[in-house]
């Protein structure tokens, strides 16, 4: 039967059985975890992980009809307490009867504390099934509690070739007009390996391209309009554009900075992806010179997490401002490279019994922390001529400021220490 016309084509194409997913192989292929779930009825609570649009509630809802249980739909967005307490009495109502209950919570990462710690004691007891939906970090954003008795499942963006076969059946649902390669590789790189945002732009497209012959790019560019990238992600000129950002703020150049950044976020780009590149340019290029860019650069990607788009570019917007005019330093990070490439040339070496933790009697009959100068003991609380690195390997000065900014009042600092270090070493 047929579904109604006013049934979105996202829904409409919902899967109704596992052959009928597209995508997730690496959990649904032969042997998988998800797809020996399926296959036997032994369905375990679980946390799925992944971007929108990759099929998180669809295999949920798949699971609960392998299984024969009730499905109970909770947003994190609307849900509270109360709601809660009712998916807990109508799975126990449901027990009484002999039947499973499953609770899927989509957006879990936005309950709170004490919401996620409402859900334990009765997946602890096996009451239900517990399935949550997040596109966070669950590492961070779930109670370990809660994690610690649920497998985390991680779901991937559709790929160009999966989001292809969407659109066949798309286009034979909607019995619509063939579409030429090019806007058909413009409108899956719209989509950004998100199924239903392909479905709902190739929806809209058939809608208002009207009786046409053939969909081609200008129809996808009437229909879409703004909302279509105006460069692939992944391409030349994505990594072009965050390069000329990322270049303009390094040159402290805040009106070009802008301008990049507000070209990126005009052709589609995500704008995590930025607050993520934000990020990286503070403790890059600003450093120590100015400690603060790191830290608005943080409560930049915060605001954004907590407004969304539009409102929340505009912190990002002001970070890159900030950043741009900030003074400038890569002490701290040509000192890292160095240090690292010295460790992994270097190997493993013993660390000093002096500089050795002694929690222990016998720790300390073996000679750990023996010979350790307590620097709040010495003068200035600093105890010159002491050496902290491995016997053995010289001193060597891997961070070396930059006369700018903090880092010019850091460079001073360290100067003194290092010449109270050299007038010590011939007595020490």
């Amino acid at each position: 039967m047929a579904a109604p016309p006013n049934v979105p084509l996202a829904e409409r194409l919902r899967p109704a059985t596992l052959d009928e997913v597209i995508g997730q192989q690496h959990l649904l292929g032969a042997g998988r975890p998800l797809r020996a779930a399926l296959e036997t009825g032994r369905v375990h609570s679980m946390i799925l992980w992944g971007p929108p649009g990759v099929g998180k509630t669809t295999l949920a809802r798949l699971l609960a009809h392998v299984v024969d249980a009730r499905f109970i739909v909770l947003s994190a967005v609307l849900a509270g307490v109360k709601d809660i307490r009712e998916a807990v009495d109508s799975a126990r109502s449901e027990a009484q009867l002999g039947r499973r209950t499953l609770v899927f919570v989509d957006e879990v990462h936005r309950f709170n504390k004490a919401q996620q710690d409402a859900f334990l004691p009765h997946v602890e007891s096996g009451l239900f099934t517990f399935i949550g939906a997040t596109t966070e970090n669950p590492s961070f954003e779930v109670n370990s509690a809660l994690l610690s008795r649920a497998t985390v499942h991680v779901l991937k963006a559709l790929d160009d070739a999966d989001l292809g076969r969407l659109l066949d059946r798309a286009r034979a649902e909607l019995q619509a007009p063939p579409m030429t390669a090019a806007a058909q590789a413009r409108l899956v790189a719209h989509a950004d390996g998100d199924a239903r945002r392909l479905l709902n732009a190739y929806e809209s497209l058939v809608e208002l391209a009207g009786p046409v012959a053939e969909l081609d790019e200008p129809a996808l560019e009437r229909t879409l309009g703004e909302l279509l990238r105006r460069y692939d992600k992944g391409g030349d000129q994505f990594y072009d554009s965050i390069s000329a950002l990322h270049k303009a703020v390094r040159g402290s150049d805040p009106d070009a900075a802008l301008y990049w950044l507000a070209r990126m976020l005009d052709g589609g780009a995500d704008p995590r992806y930025l607050a993520r590149r934000v990020l990286r340019m503070a403790s890059e290029d600003i450093g120590l010179a100015d400690p603060r860019a790191l830290r608005i650069a943080l409560d930049a990607c915060e605001v954004y997490e907590r407004l969304g788009s539009p409102e929340g570019e505009l912190a990002i917007a002001e970070a890159v401002v900030y950043l741009a005019v900030a003074a400038k330093s890569n002490a701290v990070y040509v000192a890292w490279n160095a240090v690292r490439a010295a460790v992994k040339a270097d190997g493993s070496r013993p660390v000093p019994e002096r500089l050795r933790n002694a929690p222990t009697r016998l720790m300390k009959q073996l000679g750990a922390g023996q010979g350790y100068r307590y620097a709040h003991d010495e003068p200035g609380a600093f105890a010159a001529g002491e050496t902290y690195l491995p016997d053995g390997v010289p001193q060597r000065h891997f961070y070396e400021p930059q006369p700018r900014g903090l880092e010019l009042r850091i460079g001073e600092r360290l100067a003194e220490l290092r010449s109270l270090n050299r007038a010590a070493k011939p007595s020490s």
